[in-house]
């Protein structure tokens, strides 16, 4: 039957486990600003050039174990603004959430670490690399959304694509021996 043990019809029935905490669960816990440096090394005649800058943003993103069920997750995100004549400016930020993850499978866990908790902080991670710009008296710099999910993917298909490429040369070595 399609009504049996759904949720919605089935509300006295008992929990799996007797009411254990079973269900996968993940989510941010608190996110903050880690470290922020902001440099405006050729100020004050950087706001004096008509050349638009040319910009380079890079970013990256960083795990590490707090505890059982808690990861710190750091996004790093880089701005540098070069003109013709030098370096208007720097922006390097690293911004933080605590993600707490329970009872997922290490594949889930990856997942929401790599692509879905990032996409979380990244809007507020924006913000305060815009408003650091803003304040070293430059344009405000609106980055556009990122797509960790699609990155994510990609990656993932790039390194089964260089294991199964690994694999592949090294059957033929092992056979041959």
């Amino acid at each position: 039957m399609a009504d049996e043990n759904d949720v919605l019809t089935d509300l006295d029935a008992a929990p799996a486990g007797n009411g254990a905490d079973t269900a996968p669960t993940a989510g941010i816990i608190s996110q903050y600003v880690k470290d922020l440096s902001v440099e405006n090394p050729k100020a004050p005649q950087s706001f004096r050039w008509k050349d638009a800058p040319q910009m380079d943003v890079q970013f990256n993103i960083a795990a590490t174990k707090v505890s059982e069920e808690v990861t710190e997750l750091g996004l790093r995100i880089t701005v540098t603004a070069k003109a013709e004549e030098g370096t208007a400016y720097i922006v390097d930020l690293t911004y933080c959430g605590l993600v707490g993850l329970r009872n997922m499978r290490e594949e889930q866990a990856h997942a929401f670490l790599y692509a879905e908790a990032p996409r979380m902080l990244f809007p507020f991670a924006r913000r305060v690399v815009s408003d650091a710009i803003r304040d070293a008296g430059f344009q405000p710099l609106m980055l556009d959304p990122i797509d960790f999910n699609g990155l994510y993917v990609q990656q993932l298909q790039q390194k089964r694509a260089a294991e199964a490429a690994g694999q592949a040369a090294e059957a033929p070595a092992g056979g041959e021996a």
